[in-house]
This record gives C-alpha cells, structure tokens and sequence, in this order.
C-alpha cells in the first residue's frame, strides 16, 4: 500500500506529508474492517524477538527513533506498525516553534533527508498529558533537550524539569546534546559540561522513586578523542547506555547535486549515507564500554542485512526513521522477520 502513496506523497511539503499520512492513518483504523487488516498486516510477535535490558521487557528490538513523535501523540498508531519500542522527543521544558520552514528535506537519490527543526515541540507538559491518555503495549522513551533560549550555563536546568515531568511517564530518559540545529548545544558533549549535565540528572534520578534507565545520544561528528572523553564520562556518572547516533553535519560521498544541496541549507542529514559512520561509531563504543552498558543503533538501518549488521557489530536495540519515509512500514516486520533466524549469543 505504501508503494502506491509514496509517489503523491513525494510530491508534497515533506513536513505536509508527515502530518497528512499520520492523519490518514488514524482514519483508516477507525475503519473496522480496514484497521484490523492493516494490523494483521504488520504484526509480527514472537519470544524469539522478546528483549530484557535495563530492567525493561521489550517486545522486540525496533524501535521509532527520536523525531517523528514529538509530543507523544502518535504512540497508539506507531505501536500498530509493530515497533517495540518508542521514544517521544525531542521535549523541551517550553514549548518552541523550531526554525523557520521549510527545514525538512528529501534526497531520494540518497535515500536521505537533511532538517533543522530545532527542537520544535509543544513542550513537556503537554507531552505528559498526551503519555497519560495513551496507553501503550511498548516501551516508552524520553528524549529530552534544552530550550534554543535557555544558555549552556543554565541547560542542567531545562533538562532536571522535563526529567521531573516525565519521570513518571515514561520507562526510560536520552539526554539529547547531539542535535546539529540548536545553537551551542553540541558544546554540551564536550567533557566538564556533559559530566556535570549528566551527574547531575542522575542525581535526581537515584533520589527519586521511580529510577529510570537514562541513555545519552551522542552526534556522529566527533573524534575518536571526543569518544574516549563520552565514553569515560558515562561511566563516571553511571549512565545505563549511550544511542550512536543522532544526525550528521556531512555531506561527503551524496549522489544528489550540490547545487541541490547547497540549496537546501543547513542542517543534519540522515538516512542511508548515515549508515557508515553509525556503523562504525558503534563498533568503537561496543569494544570501549561494558558490555552491560547498553547501546542502541540508529542511523541508516534501511534493511534486514544492515538491521543485523549493527546488531553482530555490538547493538543492544535499533531504531530507525528516515527508512520509514523511503521503505514504508512493512520495513519494521521484515526486520523482525529476519531476526528471528538469527541465532541469540
């Protein structure tokens, strides 16, 4: 079915078209017949696909990465395409409009995308009053940032309140300071600023009732002296596990025109050129961290082969998001499809 919309869709806003396929999508699950067809579609469980980490069960490992589900309104229709996981975000403590668009983008001859949303969100508490109408069969993630106002001396700040909010809604914390499109906040990753951002959510998190797993998301565009000073950081402040990784300011080896690109503008890319440097970003964590610290792939995965590559090369879970607007969701069973032929070791 998706083959059939993807061309119409192509010719749309590419943020148009995000916004007019989740609203038809939830049309047609009203439609008895037709909702159930679609489910029956898409659903693929077994206990072969089943996952225990940081004290969480997941259904299975693929999980919808940061970005597509800002606030938290589409979780019901996201957990129907079969998604074992689901992480909201990026919530910020204030609501923001993001940057001025158009700031989303396709590369179809790079199966890629470039945005500068910039973080725009309704804010957390209208994330938490869409988390309590939901009720989700997933696990739920929270992916929190600072707000494009708030200066990096006072981000600690913006992200302990979204920690406060959320707490109690969510099953797990990304502290998100990869983002390429908020000012400055790609400083936070450098090691004194991450260590005190990160110590110090932890600490709210060991004094509260409900401790929750809190992973950060780090940027592909950092030297391997940049990972040792991460890798040492998250130890320190006892971080459950890192997501490698958010999107990337290159744009070496595209096949789309720079002239094209040049047009577009700044911003992150992501998709199938992603792959790459996901890969191998991961590969240098995996063999730098405990193999207890948990690592979530994200970044090209737009195939069952690259799904269980990135998971031999050291991955706990995956997430994907750009392969859904070029594969469509029959990605997600495909995926899961080939995963349980994979012997578990």
């Amino acid at each position: 079915m998706y083959g059939l919309l993807k061309p119409a869709l192509f010719r749309m806003d590419p943020e148009k078209a995000h916004h007019w396929t989740l609203r038809q999508f939830r049309r047609s699950l009203r439609v008895p017949l037709l909702g159930s067809t679609l489910s029956s579609a898409w659903k693929l469980d077994s206990p072969k696909l089943e996952r225990k980490l940081m004290g969480l069960t997941f259904p299975n490992p693929v999980g919808l990465a940061a970005g597509f589900d800002k606030n938290a309104e589409h979780i019901d229709l996201m957990q129907r395409l079969g998604f074992g996981f689901i992480e909201i975000g990026t919530v910020t403590p204030l609501a923001q409009d993001g940057n001025a668009q158009p700031r989303l983008f396709r590369l179809p001859a790079d199966e890629a995308l470039i945005n500068r949303m910039g973080f725009n969100n309704a804010g957390v508490e209208a994330a938490v009053e869409n988390l309590k109408k939901s009720k989700p069969g997933v696990v739920i993630g929270g992916n929190i940032g600072k707000n494009k106002i708030t200066e990096n001396d006072r981000a600690v700040d913006d992200y302990l309140i979204s920690y406060k909010a959320l707490r109690n809604h969510v099953d797990y914390f990304v502290i998100n300071v990869s983002s390429p499109n908020t000012p400055g906040l790609r400083e936070l990753q450098r090691r004194e600023p991450l260590l005190r951002l990160l110590s110090a959510v932890q600490e709210l998190n060991q004094q509260s009732s409900t401790i929750r797993p809190i992973l950060l998301k780090v940027a592909p565009d950092i030297t391997d002296m940049q990972r040792e000073d991460i890798a040492e950081v998250l130890l320190q402040s006892q971080m459950t596990g890192l997501i490698t990784c958010n999107t990337t300011i290159s744009r070496d080896g595209l096949r789309t025109s720079a002239e094209s690109i040049s047009a577009m503008g700044a911003g992150g890319l992501s998709g199938a050129p992603l792959y790459d440097q996901s890969l191998q970003q991961l590969r240098w964590f995996r063999s730098a961290l405990p193999r207890d610290m948990v690592i979530i792939g994200v970044g090209g995965i737009n195939s069952p082969e690259r799904a269980t590559e990135m998971l031999d090369a050291g991955a706990d879970l995956l997430q994907i998001y750009s392969a859904l607007i070029y594969e469509g969701p029959a990605l997600i069973k495909s995926i899961k499809r080939r995963l349980m032929t994979r012997p578990r070791g």
